[in-house]
Order: structure tokens, then C-alpha cells, then sequence
């Protein structure tokens, strides 16, 4: 009999380009995640409406989403890949989960002090139960891990908390979920700023998976290298933060090691490195490139995928919330 593969769920915010640091960070590991797991992938858009959106860009931005999702190995046919607001009982979950969450829990989410600084003027109620709603996508498919980063990780925590007091009182409802530390690959920095991670803000310091060769070119002729009179390429973090983040780029898009990329290098200026290092990214990203535009030529492919994919999560989210409602006393109708 063929063993039944654990569960996993991840979900990622349609609020942004795809960038080199989310691809060769955690995504490009994820279709070895779908040999091994039975893995669900959602476009969290309902999630996208705590910062107020431009309508039309906003269903653009799913839309690439997706077809990069699939530019870069997540085979329809291997993985369920779903938009969040296709399948409604991640919101009628989460109104239960709601009324099984304190406010002290909410008050100290980490994101929502962030968050509502930066936006001062928009501190809405969406904000303060962002957490639960993430919840209720979590336990609807009853997944054994989560993938999460440091970022992530007090959501994954409050989620278990609202999981173990809902089963508390009701039994055992929900499995209670557990962090998966996935393979991170290289933690990407910003071009321009390599103290701080590679970020869409940034758009100088950040490659984009859709970014044209010529632009990929340029923003690696203008990175930050350091500013020391050795002007070699070696791998020093501390020192050589600038070389170094390179370094972890082309490692990740060659195949090389640092030892290998400081034997190629030597006697040779920073010039030759960094363009190397773009040349060696415009290769890696080119295929994901044009599979994106392809797909993206092909709406009806698309609604198919997505389509399909909330028509098998919808069936499982939904055994899970007929349970849920049956255990708290909703009459079925």
C-alpha cells in the first residue's frame, strides 16, 4: 500500500514582483517540497486588502503569481495551487477562529506594531486579526508543517495556540501544525544596501524575476561592492559584505562554490565579477522569464489552474469547516 504523504501548506502575498532574493531564497526549493509532500500553495490576496489596492493591478499581480509559481517547477498536476478568496471557508473559519482568539494575543502580533506604524492613517480591524484569518488558512487543510521563516514563525505559534484551545474544548478538531525550517538557500541582500535584505522597495538594489537582461545587466554593474583597498573577490560577510552577497549570488545561479569563485576571480578587478555574476543571472532567470510570458499569453490555461486548484482545496477546506461548524453548534443546512 502506497504511503500517504504528510501535508504541506504555504501561502505567499500578492503584493509585489517576485524577486531573486524569493527565488533563490526558499521557491527554489519548493518543487523538490511537492516530491515530497502533498503541498498546497495559495495567492493570499484577501490578505493583500489590510493596505488599500488598485483593483485592476491587484488581479495583474495574482495572475503573475501564478504563472511564475509555475515558471519555476510548481507542476499543477504535482501540487494544488489555489487564489485564497476562491475558496470562501478560509473567511467563514475565520470568523469562528475569531471569537476562539483573545485580544491580548492580537495586541502583541509583532507585524501588526510594524504595520500599523507604517501605515499611521489605516490602522483598520483587518490589520489586528490578520493572524487569524492566517490561522483559518493554515487549519483548513489540516497540514502537518508550515514552512516559515524568523518572520513568520509567531504566526505559525498563535495559530497552534488556536488550534490547541479550540480542541480543548471540542476535541480533536484540528491537527496542530508544525514550522517547517525549509531549505533557505541563499539569504539575498540588497544590491545597493547589503546590510539589508533585497526588497521590492528597493527596486535599484533588486532583481526581478521578469526584469529584462539589460536591466539585470545594469543593476549588477551599479551593486556595492566594498570599499577596501584589497579589491578581491573573497568571501569575508563581515568585512566584504558586498562581495559577499554577490558571491552568494553566483554561487546560486552557477552552481559554483565560494572556493571555485575566488579561483576564477583572482587577479581580476571587480568589473569582470559583477558582470560575470549578471550574465550568470540573466541565464538562470531567462527560461523562468519567458515561461511566465507564455503562460501569461494563455489566460484560459491559467483560470484552468486556478480554477481546478480551488475546486480540490474548497473540497477539503470544506470537510473541515462542516466539522468545525457541527462541533460549535451551527445547524447544517
Amino acid at each position: 500500500m502506497e504511503e500517504t504523504k504528510k501535508v504541506m501548506l504555504s501561502g505567499i502575498q500578492p503584493s509585489g514582483q517576485l524577486h531573486i532574493g524569493n527565488y533563490l531564497g526558499p521557491l527554489i526549493h519548493w518543487p523538490e517540497m511537492i516530491e515530497e509532500f502533498d503541498c498546497y500553495f495559495f495567492l493570499a490576496d484577501l490578505h493583500t486588502l489590510t493596505v488599500r489596492q488598485e483593483p485592476a493591478e491587484l488581479r495583474k499581480r495574482v495572475l503573475t503569481l501564478l504563472a511564475n509559481y509555475i515558471a519555476c517547477g510548481l507542476d499543477p498536476e504535482k501540487c494544488t495551487l489555489f487564489i485564497q478568496s476562491h475558496v470562501p471557508a478560509h473567511s467563514q473559519l475565520a470568523w469562528v477562529l475569531n471569537c476562539y482568539t483573545m485580544f491580548g494575543e492580537l495586541s502583541r502580533m509583532t507585524q501588526f506594531k510594524d504595520k500599523s506604524a507604517k501605515h499611521a492613517d489605516n490602522i483598520n480591524a483587518g490589520l489586528f486579526t490578520y493572524p487569524v484569518l492566517m490561522a483559518s488558512d493554515i487549519l483548513l487543510y489540516q497540514p502537518d508543517y508550515v514552512p516559515v521563516g524568523e518572520d513568520q514563525r509567531q504566526h505559525v505559534e498563535i495559530c497552534r495556540d488556536i488550534a490547541n484551545r479550540f480542541n480543548g474544548v471540542y476535541g480533536d478538531v484540528f491537527k496542530v501544525p508544525e514550522p517547517y525550517i525549509a531549505k533557505v538557500g541563499a539569504r539575498i541582500m540588497s544590491l545597493n544596501a547589503p546590510e539589508s535584505k533585497m526588497s521590492k522597495s528597493s527596486p535599484e538594489g533588486c532583481v526581478f524575476l521578469l526584469d529584462r537582461p539589460e536591466d539585470i545587466l545594469r543593476k549588477f554593474k551599479r551593486a556595492i561592492t566594498d570599499s577596501d583597498t584589497e579589491r578581491c573577490v573573497r568571501y569575508d560577510p563581515e568585512h566584504k559584505p558586498g562581495v559577499a552577497n554577490l558571491m552568494q549570488i553566483y554561487g546560486s545561479a552557477a552552481g559554483k562554490t565560494y572556493a571555485e569563485i575566488e579561483r576564477e576571480f583572482d587577479g581580476q578587478g571587480y568589473g569582470a565579477f559583477k558582470a560575470a555574476v549578471g550574465e550568470a543571472v540573466v541565464e538562470k532567470l531567462r527560461p523562468i522569464r519567458e515561461e511566465t510570458e507564455r503562460l501569461l499569453a494563455d489566460k484560459a490555461y491559467l483560470e484552468s489552474v486556478y480554477r481546478a486548484g480551488a475546486e480540490k482545496a474548497s473540497y477539503i477546506a470544506g470537510k473541515t469547516l462542516r466539522k468545525v461548524y457541527k462541533k460549535v453548534g451551527l445547524l447544517a443546512k
